[in-house]
């Protein structure tokens, strides 16, 4: 009998929003890896590939079985963990009385989590010493957004990751420039450099340099602007 399910998911869009697509791999209680499956999305958002990728996960694994789930989005661990519960509080609308982004996608995930033992991991991605399924599903997502197929496989077909070096991982780290992104009507809200390290209405600081956009009435991480 298996005593856990290990398993990491991830999404992806290029140019956010851009071909998008979604993945995860399934491990066993080792943390070997055993399955993967992969996912085109057309065009859409890096967070909707990463809410499709838990979905599909949790569609795919027994839920009887415990479930650790690792993953480098705050958005979809905090969706889940921190703000669910407010969301249906205040009829699927965030604090700030907007109705909460990808709302039928939340709340499916929603159903799919009652009644199930599953604990949520933030790993980091892009990292040299970083979580090896994160780095394969991270690797599937990508291609399938680049290449908008579906695929799928076991341990003998992984997807291989991009290696990382440190110097990729400080460029990949480096502050964001202090000048602004434009909004667009369709793109991504505006975002800029911190000139102070603050805190987020999510409550998670953020340090000086880092990118920010606004949240609510506040600023904060840019993944958090659709929860506020």
């Amino acid at each position: 009998m298996v005593d856990r399910i290990i398993a990491a998911c991830d999404g992806a869009a290029k140019g956010n929003p851009g071909p998008a697509g979604w993945a995860y791999v399934i491990a066993d209680s080792t943390g070997a890896p055993q399955r993967w499956r992969a996912g085109a999305l057309g065009h859409s958002t890096n967070n909707i590939g990463e809410l499709t990728a838990l979905e599909q996960l949790l569609e795919a694994t027994d839920p009887s079985t415990p479930l650790e789930v690792r993953l480098d989005s705050t958005y979809t661990r905090d969706a889940v963990t921190k703000w669910l519960a407010n969301w249906k509080r205040n009829g699927w609308r965030t604090a700030g009385g907007k109705p909460v982004a990808n709302q039928e996608l939340i709340q499916h995930i929603d159903a799919l989590l009652t009644g199930r033992e599953v604990s949520f991991v933030y790993v980091a991605a892009h990292q040299v010493d970083g979580d090896p399924l994160n780095a394969i599903a991270d690797k599937a997502a990508s291609d399938a957004a680049r290449l908008q197929q579906d695929a799928s496989g076991t341990s003998a077909d992984l997807p291989v990751p991009d290696p990382v070096t440190p110097a990729g991982r400080a460029k990949t780290a480096k502050p964001a420039r202090a000048a602004a992104t434009a909004r667009t009507a369709s793109g991504p809200a505006r975002t800029l450099a911190a000139r102070y390290a603050g805190t987020c209405p999510c409550s998670r600081p953020y340090a000086k340099g880092d990118k920010i956009t606004k949240v609510g009435s506040s600023w904060g991480h840019p993944e958090c602007a659709e929860a506020f």
